[in-house]
Parts: C-alpha cells; sequence; structure tokens
C-alpha cells in the first residue's frame, strides 16, 4: 500500500491508485509492505541463485530480480528492458586520489543503463505501475536524464507516451538528443528545472498524466536496487560509508529505505553512513541541513524554515547555478524523505565547487568509468570527507556514479582543450580556473616525421 510519510497522517491507499502526495495533508507517500505476506530469502546471498535463470527477463534486469523485494505489481506485470546490469569496481587509483588505502574505495556505474544513467532503475518501477494500472501517458520534469529514460521506455515498449518538460537552455545536449531521438514530446518552457517541476505537477494534475518524477514513491522502489547491487559487488557485506549527489534527492530517500528494510528484515546486521554531496551552485540540503538545522526530527520536520528558504531564493532571485547540470535543483522534491535517510544512516552533507567536481571527473575518467560531472560529485565528496577526517583512510566507501560521460560531452571537451575562450565560456564562468588533470590533444602538421616526432616526445 501507500502510506503517508507524517506521522501526525499516515493515511494509506491502495497501489492501484496514482497520488504524488498525500491528498489528505499534502506530504510525500511510501510504499510499505506487508512482510509476512512476502516471501522472502533467508539471506540476501538468496538472491545469487537467480542468475541461474537468466533467461528470464525478470531475473535478468538487476532491478526486478530483486522483485521480493518491491513486491508492489504480481511478476506477469513487469516491464523491463534490461535495465540495471552495472558493476561496482574497486578504484584503488581513484582512492589514492582522495586519501583512501588500496581496495576501500569503489565506484558503482550507473552510466552502464540503457539510458546511460541510475534513472532507468526508477523507471522501470514507475513505468511498471503505470502500465499496471492502465495510463498511456506519462510525463516528467527533468535536467536530461530522467527524460532520456523516459522517452526510451516509451519508444521501446510503445506502451506509453512521453510529455517532457526542462526548462530554458537547462539540458545538456547528450541528454536531449535522446528525448528527440525517442520521440517523446518535448516542452521547452522559459525558466529553470524548479519551474519545470512545478508546471509538469499542475499539467499532469489537470491532464490526468501519470507523473514519472522521484516525488513518485514507486520509482524510489527501483532505485532501491542499486544499493543492493552495491552489496552484491562487496559478497553481501556492508560499507561504511555510501556517497551520492544530491540533486532532487531521490536516491538518497530510496537508499535510506533500502537499508532500513533491510535491517528490519534481518538481512543486514548494520547500517552504513551516508554522505549526500551538494554542488556549491545548488546548494540547499547543504544549507538547510548544516547552516538551520534541518531534521527529520521523527517526522516533525520544521516546514516553516525550508518555505522562508524558498522565499529568500525568491527574493534573491537565486538561481541554481553549476556544471553539475543533473544536480541543478533549488528545490529538491524529496527533501523530506532525504532528512529521514540521513537520520536513519548517521550520514552527513557537504558541497563540492565546480572545480573540485571537475578535477574529480578527470581522475575517475583516468581509470576507465568516464562520469557526467553530477556523478564525479561523489568523488569530490570524499576527498573533502578525508581531508577534515570524517571519512577515514582504510573505511570501505562505495561511491555512485549516477550517469555516463557522454550524457554532458561539452564540460569535459571544454576541460581538456587548448581552446581557452571554449574553457572560460563553458567552465570559467562557472568558476572552474584551472585543468589540473587535462589531457590535451597535441597539434601536429599533416607530415609524417612531425607526427612521429610528437608521438615519441609525449608519449
Amino acid at each position: 500500500m501507500q502510506k503517508c510519510i507524517a506521522p501526525d497522517c499516515g493515511e494509506t491507499f491502495g497501489v492501484e491508485e496514482v497520488h504524488v502526495a498525500c491528498p489528505k495533508c499534502g506530504a510525500l507517500l511510501d510504499i510499505v509492505y506487508d512482510w509476512d505476506r512476502v516471501p522472502l530469502p533467508g539471506q540476501l546471498s538468496d538472491f545469487q541463485k537467480f542468475w541461474s535463470d537468466r533467461q528470464d527477463p525478470v531475473r535478468f534486469s538487476g532491478v526486478w530480480r530483486f522483485h521480493e523485494l518491491l513486491p508492489f505489481v504480481p511478476a506477469e506485470k513487469i516491464v523491463t528492458i534490461g535495465e540495471g546490469q552495472t558493476i561496482l569496481q574497486r578504484a584503488d587509483r581513484v582512492g589514492q586520489y582522495v586519501g583512501m588505502q588500496p581496495g576501500c574505495l569503489f565506484l558503482q556505474y550507473e552510466g552502464m543503463n540503457p539510458s546511460g544513467s541510475f534513472k532507468d532503475n526508477g523507471m522501470a518501477a514507475a513505468f511498471t505501475h503505470a502500465c499496471s494500472i492502465g495510463a498511456t501517458q506519462a510525463a516528467c520534469a527533468s535536467t536530461g536524464n530522467t527524460s532520456a529514460s523516459l522517452a526510451m521506455y516509451s519508444a521501446v515498449t510503445r506502451m506509453m507516451k512521453a510529455v517532457i518538460f526542462v526548462g530554458s537552455g537547462k539540458i545538456a545536449f547528450g541528454k536531449l538528443a535522446q528525448a528527440l531521438d525517442y520521440g517523446a514530446l518535448t516542452v521547452q518552457i522559459s525558466g529553470d528545472f524548479d519551474d519545470a517541476m512545478q508546471r509538469v505537477q499542475e499539467v499532469c494534475k489537470e491532464l490526468g498524466i501519470y507523473l514519472v518524477n522521484s516525488i513518485n514513491p514507486f520509482r524510489l522502489e527501483g532505485q532501491k536496487t542499486i544499493m543492493y547491487r552495491v552489496l552484491e559487488g562487496l559478497g553481501w557485506e556492508v560499507p561504511d560509508w555510501i556517497v551520492v549527489p544530491g540533486g532532487n534527492l531521490g536516491n538518497s530517500s530510496a537508499f535510506g529505505k533500502a537499508f532500513d528494510e533491510l535491517h528490519q528484515l534481518g538481512l543486514i546486521d548494520r547500517i552504513p553512513r551516508m554522505a549526500v554531496i551538494n554542488a556549491e551552485g545548488a546548494d540547499t540540503l547543504d544549507r538547510l541541513y548544516n547552516g538551520v538545522g534541518l531534521r527529520w526530527n521523527k517526522g516533525h520536520v520544521d516546514h516553516a524554515a525550508v518555505s522562508d528558504y524558498y522565499a529568500m531564493l525568491d527574493v534573491e532571485n537565486r538561481k541554481a547555478s553549476t556544471i553539475a547540470s543533473a544536480i541543478e535543483i533549488n528545490r529538491p522534491v524529496n527533501l523530506v524523505k532525504c532528512l529521514r535517510a540521513l537520520d536513519r544512516c548517521d550520514g552527513v552533507v557537504i558541497s563540492v565547487s565546480d572545480q573540485e567536481i571537475m578535477d574529480a571527473k578527470a581522475q575517475v575518467a583516468s581509470g576507465g568509468l568516464g562520469c557526467e560531472p553530477a556523478s564525479a560529485a561523489t568523488v569530490a565528496g570524499v576527498r573533502c570527507l578525508r581531508q577534515d577526517g570524517t571519512i577515514a583512510p582504510g573505511d570501505r566507501v562505495a561511491c555512485v556514479l549516477t550517469g555516463h560521460l557522454l550524457k554532458d560531452p561539452t564540460a569535459t571537451v571544454a576541460y581538456h582543450s587548448t581552446d581557452q575562450d571554449k574553457f572560460n565560456e563553458v567552465l570559467g564562468s562557472r568558476g572552474v580556473r584551472r585543468a589540473s588533470y587535462a589531457n590535451r590533444a597535441v597539434s601536429v602538421g599533416n607530415e609524417l616525421a612531425e607526427i612521429i616526432k610528437a608521438i615519441r616526445l609525449y608519449s
């Protein structure tokens, strides 16, 4: 069932109903299960047996092979396109950069999903729910990755028509290209993501369109599985830290729920700590959590403090601005759920600069797992948390890399470019002053001897 997270409400609704907030009080909703009625494995490692049945699309999916832990629809109603075939890679080279001991830093690479980002995990679940209740149209507001995922699921399955809301100039071309090429109706409005998010909710309510943004509780059920695969990659052992970028705060919310459920079920013996990393140019969570002291407080969140902060943003006309476009969000819809996750996971929140993000991004890529800027915020965050002693060098840390390198190639090319004007245009305007780890192209004439000389000189 669906249940309101507000402790003074707690209203419940059937899974066949479509809500993005509690109709009674307006708070966010959770998907909750009667675990006594669900056939659960005795231990998490029991899920390994499903790999022997990979010809079954449900078991092949990196989301739905954990169906027992998100059983809101029967198996015959599941929609999958093979999402979740991702890896957890030990990353000693990057670990050295951030100050970790060998064998302690791991990168969960979600860029291997079909649309190139972690969004496919949640979309598989939200799309499944939409189809199960007979929806024919789905919509989202997006900085790019959600739109690409929704458009892809709609195009592959032909089960839904997609409507995409994006802000003017607020989407990377690598992501916009996907939505356009997959045939989605793309509506570009005047404003940023926060404006698009407000309008898409209004439009969906007015026209009866199914909303797939992470305010949808079913979407977060799919995103829980990222943590199941992290545990799988670690031999079903719990890491010391999970580090995740902070944008709309859907991942942090989903991860907190995942670990809370696993702990309640006795499938893990402890809950890891969580670090949520904001970009300095989109640092709402950091300012509210560390500056104002906003906390979960057993569900009694100080909503007045949030409203006051948002009002200040409006008065100052302060828009989110960061090279990490996937987390360029001022009003995260899952703020309250994230506070709950931070409470349950003894979490911390910090912000990193675009300079730190781009330098960390270059280090990640040098190890062979290229990622978009928002993903690299996790590595930049670990480096900062190692420097201040929050994370110990021997802690086992899993960083979530949320999107593929090619999601935002403009930032990457500018960082490595010899064209100072291009660097200044793309990165300098964001406060990036240097490319400490640039791998610049070597310009030579079309002469064999000159080419050979350059290769010998620079190789």
